[in-house]
């Protein structure tokens, strides 16, 4: 009987190989066509921009044709280009353009599936053309956007929008560049403490630019998990980062996900530039509606630009009013005295291990630390204008000697120091 047995799941085994195969056969040329379509984002190949007659031209060359949107908006003046999620792959070298009405501009995802450009233009203008030219004899697919100058300022309407528009004509002139979604986090453990790092920019923000070309974005995201690295390996806390990749973030968005996450403690992560670059030190900023002095009204006006910098139009967006529209006196005193308690307790840990600015700790009208009910603070790594100090944000062991201080800092919070 047993020989019979084995005999009886032998020939099934084989009667089945047929199926089994032609569905392993169908699966693996489904699993290809599926990695096909996710690798087939558009590319963007160059970024270019000249004077063309009255106007000036934008050029971006691309793999191929996509749907856009164009709109303007001022205060600043600017140009935003909204068009699907692409792969950037231009060459590093060719990171400014500049011309005619053109000053600059930035790149990057806005958010899941959707990249955006932000021109940074001179004063009001207007969108005389934007098109798509189909592949000629010396160049592929290009993206056109013709501007002129405008006596009106824009209004953050749409101004050009098309499906695929497809036009033939010639220009030439050769631009340039970035990418990633936030974290949502998971359900916080109710015997941890909840701990949200919130690196500061991300995609279409750059944020501060080092004196070799960094980008403030990305020294902060490094340091971020560096933090959040340590938090987690001690086991006391539960850890939430507002972005683990390349994206774009509103400040209230920011904020947001520490309250919808519980935080305990919310902690900004941000590197600074000034014109003295002489200047160095890490500094601990929390919130107030009067500034501590000059030099951090003038930090909070800039980080507080962020959306700006992203061309979202304050105008039109509605913000959560619990998170924007309160004001500081209005604010739990608890919270504030929170706050400014990890704030003396941080920067007593960081003189430990890290040059300090003088008067480490100050305060500012940072939107980002107007959580009602989270104690917040902006952690600002140190000065990137300073070469030295750069250096040493991009040393893999001085950003962990560095966070090191910072986790010491959130242990003794959590024990009581300060109080």
């Amino acid at each position: 009987m047993a020989q019979a047995r084995r005999t009886t799941v032998s020939s099934v085994r084989i009667r089945r190989a047929r199926p089994i195969l032609g569905m392993l056969a169908l699966c693996l040329g489904l699993c290809v066509v599926v990695q096909a379509a996710v690798a087939a984002l558009p590319q963007v190949v160059g970024v270019r921009a000249g004077v063309n007659g009255s106007a000036t031209r934008f050029v971006l060359d691309v793999s191929e044709p996509f749907d856009y949107r164009v709109f303007v908006l001022d205060d600043p003046f600017r140009v935003v280009i909204d068009l699907p999620e692409v792969e950037w792959d231009v060459p590093a070298q060719s990171e400014q353009v500049a011309a005619g009405l053109i000053n600059g501009f930035r790149f990057g995802l806005f958010e899941p599936g959707h990249s955006r450009i932000v021109l940074d233009v001179s004063g009001p203008v207007s969108v005389k053309n934007a098109f798509i030219l189909e592949p000629s004899a010396s160049f592929g697919y290009r993206f056109v956007l013709d501007l002129v100058g405008s006596d009106e300022a824009g209004d953050g309407a749409v101004v050009q929008e098309a499906s695929l528009l497809i036009q033939t004509t010639t220009f030439d002139v050769p631009i340039s560049v970035v990418e990633g979604p936030p974290v949502p986090g998971v359900k916080p453990d109710p015997h941890k403490p909840v701990i949200v790092i919130d690196p500061g920019h991300g995609g279409v923000d750059p944020g501060a630019v080092g004196v070799s070309g960094i980008y403030e974005k990305d020294v902060v995201l490094d340091a971020a998990r560096e933090l959040k690295r340590q938090l987690e390996a001690s086991g006391f806390y539960q850890v939430v980062l507002t972005r683990d990749s390349d994206v774009f973030l509103k400040l209230a968005e920011r904020v947001e996900i520490a309250r919808s996450n519980g935080a305990d403690l919310f902690i900004s992560v941000h590197a600074d530039t000034i014109e003295d670059r002489s200047m160095r030190g890490a500094g601990v900023y929390t919130l107030s509606e009067t500034a501590s002095d000059d030099e951090a009204a003038e930090l909070a006006a800039k980080e507080n630009k962020a959306d700006l910098i992203a061309g979202v139009d304050f105008v039109n967006v509605a913000y959560d009013p619990v998170t924007t529209n309160i004001l500081i006196d209005l604010a739990q005193r608890e919270t504030t005295n929170a706050s400014s308690r990890f704030a003396r307790v941080l920067t007593s840990e960081l003189k430990q291990s890290v040059a300090l600015r003088g008067n480490a700790h100050r305060f500012a009208g940072f939107r980002v630390l107007k959580a009602p009910d989270v104690p917040s603070v902006l952690v600002e790594l140190g000065y990137m204008s300073n070469a030295g100090e750069e250096q040493n944000l991009l040393d893999v062991a001085y950003r962990r000697e560095f966070m090191t201080a910072v986790a010491r800092a959130i242990d003794a919070y959590f024990n009581g120091a300060g109080t």
